[in-house]
């Protein structure tokens, strides 16, 4: 199965999150698992390649040619296959096409950017692949927090809260994504009426 991990790109998080990053690549790894990803060399990104890599798992890159043309030198050097796009929004679309399954793991903007689309496509009923949200020290309590409020005010129903799992071990995220029944999502129960 081809696994996308969305996460953080910077290089200033703390230990905790790149050390849990590079366990959940070695065990995506050694479960048959692939990674589909960003393709960036730092941060969470960077550590789930590099757990990867040390297991001898495939990576697929997906990097806007921006970022290599900048000359920053951000993508991750070990990757099986690369794709460059033009934009932003290619990168996300290959993302999503390429995988068969979601993990959002703790990241800035463009993390937060990436698990909405990702939920909003799967309400709307456009996929329907599992996605895990990879909470590690806490770090979506009050994402989890603003997901209830919104429920409590009827902005969206708890079915739709329940088209991602949070989950802080990561055996859980894989037993969960390999045992993920299609079926049991019913699009017509997430909608607002």
């Amino acid at each position: 199965m081809k696994i996308c991990v969305y996460g953080a790109a910077s290089s200033l998080i703390d230990e905790s999150y790149i050390e849990a990053g590079k366990e959940l690549g070695r065990k995506m790894a050694k479960r048959g698992h692939g990674l589909v990803f960003g393709g960036g060399a730092k941060g969470m990104m960077g550590s789930v390649a590099k757990g990867v890599t040390e297991e001898n798992g495939d990576i697929l890159g997906i990097i806007p040619k921006f970022f290599e043309e900048a000359g920053a030198e951000v993508s991750y050097g070990k990757c099986t296959e690369y794709i460059y796009t033009d934009t932003m929004g290619e990168r996300k679309q290959l993302l999503e096409d390429k995988s068969d399954a979601f993990i959002i793991a703790p990241g800035g903007i463009g993390t937060f950017d990436e698990f909405f689309q990702t939920l909003t496509l799967k309400q709307l009923g456009r996929h329907n692949k599992p996605i895990v949200v990879f909470d590690i020290n806490g770090f979506f309590d009050e994402l989890a927090n603003a997901l209830y409020k919104m429920v409590q005010q009827k902005f969206i129903t708890n079915d739709c809260v329940e088209l991602c799992k949070v989950c802080t071990d990561i055996d859980e995220i894989l037993d969960y994504i390999e045992n993920y029944d299609q079926s049991e999502i019913d699009i017509s129960k997430v909608k607002i009426r």
